[in-house]
This record gives structure tokens, C-alpha cells and sequence, in this order.
């Protein structure tokens, strides 16, 4: 998994585009560019089961928080996420 700061942000394009995380035409497919202080890294991932859950921006850019890049990344549905367990009580 990529370290991702808890400060960076991570901006998605919604279209045709050559930026910094985008995905294949089928949506199974995901690459990450970024710079890792001493040169440029990619990141590929191909999903064998489902496809990535991609925006579709208004305004052609979507911000992502680091933990959403990590849940699109495992092929979660980053919008809107579902616990798995509910607690039965506080404190």
C-alpha cells in the first residue's frame, strides 16, 4: 500500500485526462503518479473482480482525502461506506 501523509490531498479528473490518479476505460484498472522526493513512482493496480468506484465531477475535479484514496484504491465504495459492525454501547 502507498504511504499517504494524512496532509496530502489527492485530486481526481472525472475525464480524459494525464493527471495524477486516473483510470482505465473498462474502470478495472488504476494508476497512481506521484513524487516521492527523488523521482516519479506509478502505482498499477487491476481489479480481477469489479470495478473502481469513479466520480463524475461537475466541475472535472473531485478532492479526495487520504483515507478515501486508500478505500477507491481497495475497491470500496469511498462515497459512501458502510461499517461493517455498529457498537452495542458507548462508554
Amino acid at each position: 500500500m502507498i504511504p499517504v501523509p494524512a496532509t496530502t490531498r489527492v485530486w481526481l479528473a472525472a475525464g480524459v485526462t494525464d493527471l495524477f490518479v486516473f483510470r482505465g476505460r473498462r474502470g478495472d484498472l488504476v494508476k497512481v503518479i506521484w513524487w516521492d522526493g527523488q523521482g516519479a513512482c506509478m502505482f498499477l493496480k487491476r481489479l480481477e473482480k469489479g470495478r473502481f468506484v469513479w466520480p463524475s465531477a461537475k466541475e472535472g475535479k473531485v478532492a479526495l482525502t487520504p483515507a478515501q484514496l486508500s478505500m477507491l484504491l481497495e475497491g470500496i465504495d469511498w462515497r459512501a461506506p458502510q461499517r461493517t459492525w455498529r457498537p452495542l454501547a458507548a462508554g
